[in-house]
């Protein structure tokens, strides 16, 4: 079983950036597939993006293509989601999740079986 840490949440102005990072306790990403996810108030959770651990590109949601960047990092077992140009609608709680890749990729929150306790991201205008 993986547990997820996250961190790197914050209030940012519009056009702003932030990095949010997803480690791994207990042990590590191989074999998973680690997706981010963001819940605003009243809405769905909905995804954000995802990448294999074990090699593979990150693919991404249409609204935050082109601003979103995610990344891994072997040596410190954590994966990052760099946030760029950062617009109001993009105020959630932001979470990151993992599933075995062997079930395949998912973008719906209900395929992922682990996440994090998520963090908070707040852009103003």
């Amino acid at each position: 079983q993986v547990q997820l840490v996250e961190s790197g949440g914050g209030l940012v102005q519009a056009g702003g950036s932030l990095r949010l990072s997803c480690a791994a306790s207990r042990r590590t990403f191989s074999g998973y597939v680690v997706g981010w996810f963001r819940q605003a108030p009243g809405k769905e959770r909905e995804f954000v993006g995802r990448i294999p651990w074990n090699g593979g590109i990150a693919d991404y949601a249409d609204s935050v293509k082109g601003r979103f960047t995610i990344s891994r990092d072997n040596a410190e077992n954590t994966v990052y989601l760099q946030m760029d140009s950062l617009k109001p609608d993009d105020t959630a709680v932001y979470y990151c999740a993992a599933r075995s890749v062997l079930r395949g990729l998912s973008t719906v929150p209900s395929g992922y079986n682990y996440w994090g306790q998520g963090t908070q991201v707040t852009v103003s205008s």
